[in-house]
């Protein structure tokens, strides 16, 4: 007995020790595997005002990226960004048509930050050349362009290139294991959702003889055609979280909303509340205001199942409480840099891996039509059914006179 203990124990720690070794080895090698960064993407950024300027920032920080043009519409902030990155001045480029010279200069990848109404014009642009896409939301303000961007994806896939919208809330791990034990049925059946995006609202000063002042310090986002509103630039973000747990867009919206700050120029609303359904029935409610009234800021979706409940949430507690799926969860922080920051790693690994499914796309197609549906329901003080907004197609228009090219 003592010579068959002795002998198992020595065979199971001969198999113990070829199992760590070869354990050891894969995650030696996969690790360096995923972070080695030696491989320099050449990349292009078009917008270099606030969050492009800090988004580009994070670009560099990641190490797996080569600067090589950029553009602005306005010359100075070009400049200040190519001082960042050391961009050559011949590769500095402003004015409307800007985005096209950093297509033209030799670059892999376009990062897309500048005003949403021009997004899918230059994504289109980008994946005609033949480039990888990194773009901000929201990916365009009116049906027409939003479906335009869902092309775009959809060629990228067929180009094997790679397209990724920057959604941060999907990214952190309390999030995605809150949506994953959702979708399992961790709620028994669902009842309804609740989202809610209330902010400090943005800088609306007068309108100038041009709209070259709007193109600036997010005074866009008042601008519907613009940037779709505050529905469409802010709440998107817990209107999308809802969207990427229920794999599925609303069929009609109704609701109103109203503009509430002082001195308002631009069209955009300041408070909106809306009723969405969905084709199985889920109730869905939207909250969101946009004022300079010293409110938290919050960006979340809750869900109300017969048997638990649960939020995901841009900075918070994250969870599911009750039901087969209980899940304590975690407290969601930083995810404005860190969300970012793991989508531009993502970026990078699926251009080094050929990963070129996309899934970011359909998903804000779909959010960004969520958002236009609410957006118009509200302003028309009606029912809306998607498909009447669908077969509507309409296209808002942007007065660009007087401006640079």
């Amino acid at each position: 007995m003592q010579r068959r203990t002795f002998f198992i124990n020595s065979m199971a720690l001969a198999v113990t020790e070829t199992l760590f070794a070869q354990t050891n080895k894969v995650t030696a090698e996969l690790p360096a595997k995923l972070e080695d960064r030696s491989r320099k993407i050449k990349v292009g950024f078009v917008g270099g005002g606030g969050r492009g300027h800090w988004i580009a920032g994070l670009f560099k920080a990641h190490g797996g990226y080569e600067a090589v043009a950029v553009a602005d519409y306005f010359q100075p902030v070009a400049d200040k960004l190519g001082d960042v990155f050391g961009v050559a001045r011949d590769k500095r480029f402003s004015g409307l048509s800007g985005y096209k010279r950093v297509i033209e200069s030799g670059i892999e990848a376009l990062v897309i930050e500048d005003v949403p109404y021009f997004y899918p014009e230059q994504a289109a642009a980008a994946v005609a050349a033949g480039l990888h896409v990194y773009i901000a939301k929201p990916v365009a303000v009116d049906v027409p362009g939003t479906l335009a961007i869902g092309e775009a994806g959809k060629a990228a896939t067929q180009k094997e290139r790679v397209f990724l919208v920057d959604y941060q809330i999907p990214t952190d791990p309390f999030n995605s294991e809150v949506a994953q034990r959702i979708q399992a049925g961790g709620l028994g059946p669902l009842a309804q959702v609740q989202t809610y995006g209330i902010s400090n609202g943005f800088f609306d000063p007068p309108k100038t003889e041009t709209i070259e002042s709007r193109l600036r310090g997010l005074i866009w986002v008042n601008d519907v055609a613009l940037g779709c509103d505050n529905i469409g630039n802010y709440d998107i973000h817990a209107i999308d979280a809802a969207i990427w747990v229920l794999k599925q867009r609303p069929i009609s919206a109704v609701g109103t909303s109203r503009s509430c700050r002082k001195e308002p120029h631009g069209d955009g609303r300041d408070v909106i509340s809306l009723v969405y359904e969905y084709a199985d029935g889920v109730i869905h409610n939207h909250y969101g205001t946009a004022l300079k009234n010293n409110s938290e800021s919050i960006l979340r979706a809750t869900f109300a199942g017969r048997d638990a409940n649960a939020q995901i949430i841009y900075a918070g507690k994250a969870f599911l409480r009750g039901g087969s799926q209980h899940y304590g969860g975690g407290t969601v922080e930083n995810l404005y840099k860190a969300g970012a920051e793991r989508n531009i790693a993502s970026f990078y690994r699926d251009i080094l891996n050929a990963r070129y499914e996309n899934e970011t796309v359909p998903r804000a197609v779909d959010g960004t039509l969520a958002c236009i549906l609410g957006r118009e329901a509200a302003a028309r003080g009606c029912k809306l059914t998607m498909k009447e907004l669908l077969a509507e197609n309409r296209k808002l228009d942007v007065d660009l006179k007087g401006l640079k090219d």
